[in-house]
């Protein structure tokens, strides 16, 4: 089955048939986005999970986002279309690293990004989202506090809060792409656009930047602003749903290497229509793993 049309009839029946949910994160394909029930960033869709009525969650996203989910909803079946979806962020971290790290540190409370495998979520204290990471430690209250894995949203957090923070030192090879002399060149071309960065960005690039959003503060950043341009430091899938919203306005990202997250886009029409008609690959956590994690996950959810 190739066709668009042909394919969106059958993931639609499919849906109702298996009484499922489809949820797809902001850097997903454009034509996925729009069969989503859900569009949003990982806080949104952890909580659009958590919510969910439906037995059957699809996740259109990378593989620590199907993990959270089932992490949420053990009695619940959460599909990912493509099990190699992955997320090089969080496979910058393991659960024996994080393991030494709290050795060297015993006292020190652990927040850790959602961006990261179940295993480590299970070896934390709190978890938190680009959108509630400084909320998240500004409620915690320790003399030491480790913050793993991304070190962009940790010094940013830290510099926010003023908490001095155990940094991992890892990174989403996106932001991290997303240069200054990117950014000053975007500014050359574009002199009246406002510009809105992700945390996850170098601490350069976030210092050119008005405003530093998660995704799902971008669309609040480009609700408020009176600019019609906005140059917009992420992922740049990003300009689909911001485009959907905000007609009227003018999304600028970097094009020369531009930041593309290829494991976003292996999820497809295709993989999300044979995932719901076979009912696989399934996302299942161990149960001592998953009861460990869910402590921090909730945490997250309560917070921001």
């Amino acid at each position: 089955m190739s066709g668009v049309k042909e394919l969106v009839q059958s993931i639609n029946r499919l849906r109702e048939e298996r009484q499922a949910v489809i949820l797809a994160h902001n850097y997903q394909r454009p034509e996925v986005q729009d069969i989503a029930d859900f569009v949003g960033d990982s806080l949104g869709l952890a909580r659009q999970a958590a919510a969910a009525d439906s037995q059957v969650i699809v996740f259109c996203g990378v593989h620590f986002m199907a993990e959270t989910s089932a992490i949420i909803n053990p009695d619940k079946t959460t599909l990912l279309p493509d099990l190699e979806a992955g997320c090089n962020l969080a496979d910058d971290i393991t659960p024996a690293g994080l393991k030494t790290l709290k050795k060297l540190y015993p006292d020190a409370v652990v927040v850790t990004y959602v961006n990261s495998p179940a295993a480590v979520k299970a070896e934390s204290d709190y978890c938190c989202t680009s959108g509630n990471a400084v909320q998240v430690v500004q409620s915690i209250d320790a003399a030491e506090i480790i913050f793993t894995p991304d070190k962009n949203l940790g010094r940013y957090v830290q510099k926010v809060t003023g908490k001095p923070l155990i940094i991992w030192e890892g990174c989403c090879s996106v932001h991290e792409g997303i240069t200054r002399e990117q950014v000053l060149e975007l500014k050359r071309l574009h002199p009246e656009a406002a510009v809105v960065a992700h945390p996850e960005c170098r601490e350069e690039v976030l210092e050119l930047a008005d405003e530093v959003a998660s995704t799902s503060g971008m669309f609040r950043f480009a609700a408020s602003t009176p600019n019609n341009e906005i140059i917009t430091l992420t992922e740049v899938a990003m300009e689909h749903p911001l485009s959907k919203r905000f007609p009227e306005k003018h999304f600028c990202f970097p094009r020369h290497e531009e930041p593309l997250c290829e494991t976003m886009k292996m999820i497809t029409l295709d993989k999300v229509e044979r995932c719901l008609r076979e009912m696989r690959p399934e996302v299942t956590i161990p149960v001592d793993i998953r009861e460990r994690a869910l402590l921090a996950v909730e945490r997250m959810l309560e917070i921001g």
